[in-house]
């Protein structure tokens, strides 16, 4: 017969197990929505981003094609060095921030807790989509340039436009990289702030509408 104490030590340790496999069933099921989620959010960024560089890019002459190119690099760059500053920055100023009710101090502190996650929309999501999407736009440019020219090969031209692409790519990155590492709590706030000011219109919007 098993003592009183044995029966409530063998109780613990089954809760316990029902704790651990409940746990890790948690986790499983968090990261399967968070994968889906991210399947579905890059499955609409994609779109989004093809569609309006499709248009902009069929709208515009060989300049503004351009200007398109460098802006879908830009907006890679841009989201590259708020992933690395997401990782990079401290939640401390920012609770000091909150507590003084400084706007984006709460915002910030949810960008930093959840720093793993923003930091993969940023920079394999957003990063990556531009990254192609600029790869698409240079070969449109290169057919462009080369029936308003001619002067040299389709090849040449694409070949001269993809490894410019790769190359600002590439500079911007490494730039913005130490940039983000040395004014990483003030690019957080930053956007914060932006975060902040956004729900703050559509509250009014919503108010407004009732």
């Amino acid at each position: 017969m098993k003592t009183k104490q044995e029966l409530n030590e063998a109780h613990r340790e089954k809760r316990g197990e029902r704790h651990r496999k409940g746990g890790a069933c948690g986790k499983t099921n968090s990261r399967i929505r968070w994968l889906i989620t991210i399947f579905v959010l890059a499955l609409g960024i994609s779109a989004a981003f093809s569609i309006l560089s499709q248009e902009l890019l069929s709208k515009t002459t060989l300049i503004g094609a351009f200007a398109v190119l460098l802006m879908i690099i830009a907006i890679g760059i841009f989201f590259d060095l708020l992933g690395v500053a997401v990782t990079a920055a401290e939640e401390t100023p920012f609770h000091s921030m909150a507590a003084r009710k400084v706007p984006g101090g709460i915002e910030g502190i949810w960008l930093l807790r959840n720093a793993s996650k923003v930091s993969s929309v940023c920079n394999d999501v957003v990063g990556d989509i531009c990254g192609i999407i600029s790869g698409t736009a240079a070969a449109v440019i290169a057919i462009e340039a080369w029936n308003s020219t001619q002067a040299l090969s389709q090849r040449v031209i694409q070949l001269l436009l993809s490894a410019l692409v790769a190359a600002l790519t590439i500079l911007g990155k490494a730039f913005c990289k130490q940039l983000a590492l040395d004014n990483s709590t003030a690019i957080v706030y930053r956007t914060a702030r932006l975060i902040w000011r956004c729900k703050r219109i559509l509250t009014r919007k919503h108010q407004r509408k009732k």
